[in-house]
Parts: C-alpha cells; structure tokens; sequence
C-alpha cells in the first residue's frame, strides 16, 4: 500500500552533512494536515526535515476497508515513514527522531521498543488506546459492561460485514448535544470542538473507525516493551489539566531512563493539539531543545520551503 505524506524542511541545510529529521504520526480519526502539520511547520522553521502521513486506510492512503484502525499496522506504518524519510538525500539517516500525538503517543513508542533507527522519541497528550477502551480515558476503570459492549458491538460487525461494505462508527461525540454530555475540558469534549467545526475540521478525517478495529484496539499494549527504547531518550508531554494525563505517568513510570514527563501548565489533552499558542509555543520549545540535543542538531534554519 502507498502511503501520503507531505515533508516540510528548512529553506537551508546549514548543517553541511544532512538535516536531522523528525516522524510525525497523527491521531486516533485524525490525518495528517491536522495536529501533525501544525507541528511539523513549526519544527521545520527550528531546522529540521519532518515528514507527516496519513496511517494506511485512512486519509490520503491506500487501504481497504478504509478508516480501519489497527495499531500494529499504524506502529508498523511509523517504521515505514522512518525508512522513507532516510532514503530522502537532504536527510541525515543516522538522526532521526519520531513524534506521536494522542492515540499515536502509543503507537510511536510501540514502534520505537524495537526499531533502534528512531534515535530519540517524544510524545504529545499519549494514549494508550487499548488501555483507554479497557479502563476508560482517565484510567480510573469503568463499569465491565462498557468493555463487553464494545467487544459485542466489535464481534457483531465482522458477521454482519461480511461480504459487504465495512461497518464504521464515530469514535468522538458528532454533535454539539452529544459533546455537553462529556465533562468540561474532557478529551471527548474538546474533540468535538476541535475536529467537528470549522476550528479544524478536515474531510479526510471523518472520526470514524471501522467497527471491529474495536476488538483490535483492545488487544494492544502500547506500554509492553515501552522500557526497551532506552538507552535512547524518550519525552512525553502532557497538560496538567488533561484527563489522559494517566495515560503518560504510567509509561514513564514503566520506562528506563533516560525519560522525561514535562507538564505544559493549564493544557487540558486537545490544547495541545497544536492551535493553541500558548500551550503550542512551549511545548514546541521543549520538542526543539529535546530533539536538539538528542540529534546533535548545531545551528537551526530561519525559514521554511
């Protein structure tokens, strides 16, 4: 399968060997001219190569049934991304680090455990997504009647799919009176608001998933070999106010050093999703010294082509 991507670099490699790159993997129901692109314009302008895709069957890429959503083919597509980024000539193949926003603030350190060409690894408001259908967003557990639901709806879909069209459903809240039914400032809340208005709303991305990726979803573990990426550096960064917050305390408290939790004060999990200037600019800040100092990076570019 082919796989879309858009990469944006500095106007100038100052650097005379190749550009340090940077892998940028977008959320659960989201595609790559979202969060992603906010980032990657805004770390291209700091001197780096980044390159943003659409996970296969969805978005831009190939792939059917389309909007599936399976994490070990999205961890597998972040391994992907990395060999083409290191194909790329203006590309220094040895200093590629990788970002993950929300649902692929799992699949990234999935994918780095095992994949060593991924020299630093950094997350944005992480979920573990099956941790999330197995224990509820904040971790906290829920009733087992909501997992036996989901895993029924899930198993239900793959008979009544078969031999036709795949069944999808939305996996945010799809209108305004479904979203004040969430609490203020939750995850599913903010979604909304952010991916179902004009504030970022992409007709790539219709926050949906094929229905029986629910049973998939469930039987992974973004955490499992989360301790392997050391000794390479892994940062996670998360809001103080963010219901997922749980999500990032228990891979740091599972990882090996070296490892880094940074709170961005008074972000709640989507102002970090990159339109939010006062929360985008330290978080930025914080990605730019991190893959700075992790990829040996020496004198950023200005500008961006």
């Amino acid at each position: 399968m082919s796989l879309a991507g858009e990469l944006f670099t500095p106007e100038d490699d100052q650097n005379g060997a190749g550009l340090p790159g940077i892998v940028i993997s977008h959320p659960v129901t989201s595609v790559k001219e979202q969060s992603p692109a906010r980032y990657a314009q805004r770390l291209a302008e700091k001197g780096f190569a980044v390159l943003t895709f659409d996970a296969a069957f969805q978005g831009e890429s190939e792939g059917q049934p389309h909007l599936l959503e399976d994490p070990f083919i999205r961890s597998e597509n972040v391994k992907d991304a990395v060999s083409f980024l290191i194909s790329r000539g203006e590309v220094d193949g040895d200093r590629i680090g990788v970002i993950g926003i929300c649902g692929s603030g799992g699949y990234v350190p999935f994918a780095a455990a095992t994949d060593r060409r991924m020299k630093a690894v950094a997350t944005v408001s992480a979920v573990n997504i099956g941790d999330m259908f197995r224990e509820g967003v904040d971790l906290t557990g829920q009733d087992p009647a909501v997992l036996d639901h989901l895993l029924a709806t899930a198993n239900d879909a793959r008979t009544e799919g078969e031999g036709q069209a795949a069944l999808t459903m939305p996996l945010i809240p799809m209108t305004e009176e479904e979203a004040e039914q969430a609490p203020p400032r939750s995850m599913m809340r903010e979604a909304y608001d952010f991916y179902r208005t004009p504030r970022c709303m992409h007709p790539n991305a219709p926050n949906r998933i094929v229905t029986y990726s629910i049973d998939q979803c469930v039987a992974f573990d973004a955490w499992a070999f989360v301790e392997m990426i050391a000794p390479r550096p892994l940062l996670m960064i998360v809001g103080t106010d963010a219901d997922s917050r749980a999500h990032s305390e228990r891979a740091i408290d599972k990882a090996a050093d070296p490892k880094e939790l940074f709170w961005i004060e008074g972000a709640s999990h989507v102002d970090l999703y990159g339109d939010r200037e006062r929360f985008m600019d330290p978080a930025v800040e914080k990605l730019t010294e991190f893959f700075t100092t992790a990829l040996r990076v020496e004198t950023p570019a200005a500008s961006v082509g």
